[in-house]
């Protein structure tokens, strides 16, 4: 999560894993990678991957999935970095830097993501 912090403001850029710009996967996996542990590169394989953490347990550096049915991991399109407080770190869209943002939970899947 600490590392993840300090890419705030850095472009997004589909199919980007740094050093420079970041697409959202690209940041979770390069966040956790920093600390020594290898996850998948999209966010459907980084979901099926993790250990599945329901929403009352998340602690910093979970990962939170959304997808157009929550019920279908092959329709998850965005994976976020929960960074504790309510709050998360996402590269969202073209044009939009990576951020901190509020949590939010619409369209999420069941579990957020633990590596």
């Amino acid at each position: 999560m600490a590392w993840a912090r300090t890419k705030i403001g850095a472009p997004y850029l589909l199919g980007a894993a740094g050093p420079s710009s970041y697409d959202c996967s690209g940041l979770t996996m390069m966040s956790w990678a920093s600390q020594g542990v290898d996850i998948t590169r999209t966010s459907r394989s980084q979901y099926l991957a993790v250990g599945k953490v329901g929403y009352g347990a998340l602690r910093p550096g979970d990962l939170i999935f959304y997808g157009s049915n929550p019920s279908d991991p092959s329709s998850i399109y965005h994976v976020a970095m929960y960074t504790g407080g309510g709050m998360m770190i996402e590269a969202t869209l073209p044009g939009h830097p990576l951020s901190e943002n509020p949590l939010r939970l619409s369209n999420a899947m069941p579990y957020a993501g633990r590596p």
